[in-house]
């Protein structure tokens, strides 16, 4: 029997004695000091999902199939919300009231954090056993290893993705239609379509330099110029970086060229994401180059037909899995947890991922009966075959995505150069780096 409750962190935050001592993990999936298998009644799982979402659905799904073939276990759902889990994690897991299994942010600063504090379990022996390994392709794996110092992609699991996200490009095929225009394969091709729709008197982008979505654009765009070398360089600090190298230098100076192109708005230095959502949407720009998150809202809200495709020319890609299952140093129950994380990887959990559009990671799209929903499932899924998963490009440092945002802000406002713009985003990234190594 499932039982779901609606829980705060306040009750388990006041029970906290006042005094607080992280627990040291062990190695290869031992996990913590406390913990372990005491309980094999209960499993209790935090995650912050509406019910009717993507993930709600499949993970309802996956407990069904738990409780059909562990009669005798109560499961235990409370429902978190992704602020109280991201604010108060490190303080409610040093306790003994933990969740066996959680909802977590992946990332250095969050999962990679509280694994280099021992409180979450290895998982790498749990990943062999049930060939988690052979199933995630290698950039999926990056985001559920961190090692000692909490840095993705290298050393122990500690956590499972089990769906993922990706930036593409979405067009109104209305607008398209109108001046004779088919979807681009090329960076070429696509600067092409850029120019034809200027050439028209249509500002062919829409964009918003105020968050996200500009960083996002000019990312494609140093990807669109690099290998997996350079990602591990930028993203896992494999080697140094070369913010005048050949890779940031064409992709900084390429969209320097289609900013005084009028491909992108004068005033998006100015917009929010939801700016740029809304404008697409409503028709004002035939194109956006955005997240799978918005798909679902584009699916409800935009009237004229449209589609996606992946970003033209490229192997490597913005994106990346979506957030973690991980088992909590203190669970008592993790043999259980680890069983139920096996499961939302099955098939018919993540063909529910599928049909509801949340991109499973071993999914069937051929399953799919939606038209929209199966050709954004099989753009991922040519991601994932590619292994081109690149992620975002404020993850390497802390701070970073507010100094992406001003510098992108200073290209479209014409403030500074492209040269200009790389010193700035290297200075801030290479101080960022040495805080986090220590050096």
């Amino acid at each position: 029997m499932t039982r779901t409750r609606k829980a705060t962190m306040v009750a388990a935050l006041a029970v906290l004695p006042l005094a607080l001592t992280a627990c040291v993990g062990g190695g290869g999936g031992g996990g913590g000091a406390e913990g372990g298998d005491t309980d094999d009644q209960t499993l209790t799982i935090w995650h912050y999902e509406n019910d009717d979402s993507a993930m709600g659905q499949a993970w309802a799904r996956a407990i069904e199939i738990f409780e059909e073939e562990h009669p005798e276990v109560e499961v235990v759902v409370e429902k978190q919300t992704f602020e109280q889990i991201q604010k108060n994690a490190k303080i409610v897991l040093t306790g003994d009231d933990v969740p066996d299994v959680m909802e977590y942010n992946k990332g250095n600063a969050t999962a990679g954090q509280l694994a280099s504090q021992g409180l979450l379990t290895p998982l790498t022996d749990a990943a062999e056993e049930n060939g988690w390994a052979d199933l995630l392709p290698g950039s999926l794996q990056t985001t559920a290893r961190y090692d000692e110092a909490g840095l993705m992609g290298d050393g122990e699991w500690y956590g499972v993705p089990n769906y993922g996200e990706f930036v593409g490009v979405y067009y109104n095929k209305e607008m398209f239609d109108e001046l004779g225009l088919e979807v681009p394969t090329t960076l070429e091709e696509f600067e092409a379509v850029l120019k034809a729709f200027k050439d028209a008197g249509v500002t062919p982008l829409a964009e918003a330099g105020a968050e996200y979505p500009l960083g996002q654009l000019w990312y494609e765009l140093v990807l669109a110029n690099s290998d997996r070398e350079l990602v591990d360089q930028y993203q896992l600090f494999a080697s140094d970086v070369d913010f005048h190298g050949p890779e940031m230098t064409a992709a900084t100076e390429k969209l320097d060229e289609w900013i005084k192109a009028g491909y992108v708005a004068p005033d998006s230095a100015a917009l929010t994401a939801e700016d740029m959502g809304v404008s697409f949407i409503n028709g004002t720009y035939p194109m956006m180059v955005s997240g799978s998150w918005w798909f679902g809202r584009i699916v409800a809200e935009m009237e004229a037909d449209w589609g996606q495709f992946n970003f033209p020319g490229n192997d490597l890609h913005v994106g990346s899995s979506g957030n973690l299952w991980v088992v909590p140093a203190n669970a008592d129950s993790k043999s259980l947890a680890t069983e139920f994380i096996d499961i939302t990887l099955r098939p018919e959990v993540q063909d529910i991922f599928a049909q509801a559009g949340g991109l499973p990671v071993a999914g069937d799209a051929s399953a799919i009966t939606d038209e929209k929903t199966r050709e954004l499932t099989e753009n991922f899924q040519a991601i994932l075959d590619a292994d081109g998963l690149s992620y975002y490009p404020d993850w390497p440092v802390p701070g970073y995505y507010d100094v992406i945002v001003s510098q992108l802000q200073s290209l479209v406002n014409q403030s500074k150069t492209p040269d200009e713009v790389l010193d700035g985003l290297q200075s801030a990234y290479e101080d960022g780096k040495s805080d986090l190594l220590g050096s």
